[in-house]
């Protein structure tokens, strides 16, 4: 099923430039992204209002757009400072505004009606009554959904929306222990508000039982040996069901992970970017859609939990948790990015980002392409000196390389 014979959007985080462009070169149609204030990601990055100007111009010139964040629980004193945050969206030319707080809506109706509303999950929408509510009286374009509904919820909310409401949905990356991400652990237990886009992930750490009694005796808190990880959620992946979301009739596929690395974005972005070109195939020859295991293997390449589908198919309980730990865990780290190719010498300049030596194997990552790999036979430095290994980050080195490269693609060395 398309919206409008179209494929679904495939929208990205974009925490800095960097990871931005990476999102675009590797196959997003859309990024979202926060300024320095009143995006809930307070320890990204973030874009200044000049960078935000050249993200916006950079993405419109390739026919992508940007969604901006203004999200956080809002207080009086951050409403005073919103205007400039709006006015700057519009000079930047921003696609949209992803909003929660009505005042904010108010604000950005009022200021800048030029401006679309995406009202953001964590409104927690999960009727369609409060959907056609949003979009009628507050004039909402898009609600991103609650990452709490099942498939078949939000279908029955699509199929009941008012003509020109749009919907979104997480497809993949971190889940929440809270509803729709409304968590007073941290600021409970750190200081740092998650409402505000501080949290410390508090319910990424272990836990133990004190005793009531007089002694206050501590006991560690175990299910056979699974350990005391008891608020851990795994992290969302629904690469295998893309038929059943698109089905739904969401309009766009949400990545999380403003705080994650280029080579997350890159690797994540550039998988769903082939999954769902080889379900558009599917649709137009027929055949069922089939993800190829090279395609499901490059998320495992990239820091995560362990994965789930989430609620897509019913409220996961227990299955929903990792247990024994809380660490990431991935096949592989970024090696290095490359910054050009020279097709006759077979040599490409690259700028290093982790430790690599000669005779180590760097896979390839690039757009709709997985699989490709070659060994590092030698590595000169800017003063023409060979070395063994590259231990300085962006560091620019020359390394032969046989297979064809171009600018932007990554180099990465399994673990």
């Amino acid at each position: 099923m398309f919206i409008n014979n179209k494929l679904p959007e495939l929208l990205a985080p974009a925490g800095n430039m960097e990871r931005l462009k990476a999102a675009f070169k590797f196959g997003a149609d859309a990024v979202y992204l926060g300024a320095p204030a009143m995006s809930l990601r307070n320890f990204a990055d973030n874009f200044t209002f000049e960078e935000l100007k050249e993200a916006c111009a950079y993405a419109h010139e390739r026919g992508k757009k940007v969604y901006l964040a203004c999200n956080s629980f809002a207080h009086n004193k951050d409403m005073e400072t919103l205007p400039e945050i709006l006015q700057n969206a519009r000079e930047c030319e921003v696609d949209a505004l992803i909003v929660n707080d009505p005042g904010v809506i108010a604000m950005a109706r009022r200021l800048v009606p030029e401006i679309e509303l995406h009202l953001s999950t964590q409104a927690n929408t999960l009727n369609s009554q409060a959907a056609a509510f949003w979009h009628e009286a507050a004039g909402i374009k898009r609600i991103v959904l609650a990452r709490e509904l099942t498939l078949k919820e939000i279908g029955d909310i699509c199929k009941n929306a008012p003509e020109g409401l749009e919907f979104e949905a997480f497809v993949h990356g971190a889940m929440c222990i809270s509803f729709s991400g409304r968590c007073l652990l941290s600021n409970y237990l750190t200081g740092r508000d998650s409402n505000k886009g501080e949290c410390a992930q508090p319910c990424r750490w272990s836990y133990e039982i004190r005793e009531k009694g007089k002694d206050g005796e501590y006991f560690p808190i175990v299910q056979d040996d699974l350990g005391t990880h008891i608020l851990n959620s795994r992290d969302m992946m629904l690469i295998e069901h893309l038929p059943e979301v698109i089905a739904s009739g969401v309009c766009s596929l949400k990545i999380e992970g403003r705080m994650k690395s280029v080579l997350y974005v890159s690797t994540v972005v550039n998988a769903y970017r082939m999954a769902l070109d080889i379900y558009a195939e599917s649709v137009q020859t027929g055949k069922p859609y089939v993800l190829p295991q090279s395609i499901r293997n490059e998320l495992n390449m990239v820091s995560h939990r362990p994965y789930t589908t989430g609620f897509a198919f019913g409220d996961p309980g227990a299955q929903g948790q990792s247990t024994p730990t809380s660490k990431y865990v991935s096949d592989c780290e970024i090696s290095a990015v490359v910054l050009e190719y020279d097709e006759a010498e077979k040599t490409a300049l690259v700028r290093q980002r982790n430790r690599f030596f000669v005779g180590d194997t760097l896979s390839i990552l690039a757009p709709y392409d997985v699989g490709r790999s070659f060994v590092v036979t030698d590595m000169v430095n800017d003063d023409g000196e060979h070395q063994q290994v590259a231990p300085h980050p962006n560091q620019h080195l020359r390394i032969p390389c046989e297979e064809t490269l171009k600018p932007g693609d990554v180099l990465r060395k399994a673990k």
